[in-house]
């Protein structure tokens, strides 16, 4: 027993010693690179360019009419120059000038998403699974003058009429289509795939 008091007081005092050697605090120590980062250069002079824009004419409203004019024809004798003046009648007024149509006929704007994204919407009007017949409803809707397309889903090719940023025009379609071909569809959110 004397034995182990005398190992454990030489172990303590050992660690009493050799510790503080560790524990200095010198640890790790980041290396310190030196920087070569050359100053920055001289800011320029700001330079104020002002633009040479003109404004357009205005087209808001058709130029004015041409009013029916009056032409004599002198000739010279001594020379082939035939001379044209044109004088214009002085009773004719000129009318008033109109406003140009307005090209839409809906004001409406498109609806966005929660991505702000516009939703369109397409009429899906059959689905077949011979792609011959697809092509062939398609060819005929196209000479009909609508706007269609084609897409293949697995193994059917689906025929779609659109796209279009109102749901309520495509309803109107969707009438006619029925009406006219016999081809009721279904009005889906538009995507790109």
């Amino acid at each position: 027993m004397k034995k182990r008091i005398l190992g454990a007081s030489v172990m303590v005092l050992a660690a009493v010693v050799l510790f503080p050697l560790f524990l200095t605090g010198e640890g790790y120590r980041e290396r310190h690179l030196e920087s070569h980062i050359p100053t920055a250069p001289a800011v320029a002079d700001a330079i104020d360019v002002t633009p040479q824009t003109q404004l357009l004419p205005d087209t808001s409203e058709y130029p004015a009419a041409q009013v029916a004019t009056e032409l004599v024809v002198s000739e010279s004798k001594s020379s082939q120059k035939v001379v044209v003046t044109v004088q214009p009648k002085p009773d004719q007024e000129m009318p008033p000038q109109k406003k140009r149509p307005v090209i839409s006929v809906d004001n409406s704007r498109p609806l966005l998403d929660e991505q702000n994204v516009p939703v369109a919407w397409t009429l899906q009007l059959a689905s077949f699974s011979d792609e011959s017949n697809a092509r062939a409803l398609r060819t005929l809707l196209i000479g009909a003058g609508h706007k269609v397309y084609t897409r293949r889903n697995a193994d059917l090719y689906k025929v779609y009429v659109g796209p279009d940023m109102q749901r309520d025009r495509l309803e109107k379609l969707k009438e006619t289509l029925k009406s006219d071909f016999g081809l009721d569809g279904i009005i889906f959110r538009f995507t790109t795939q």
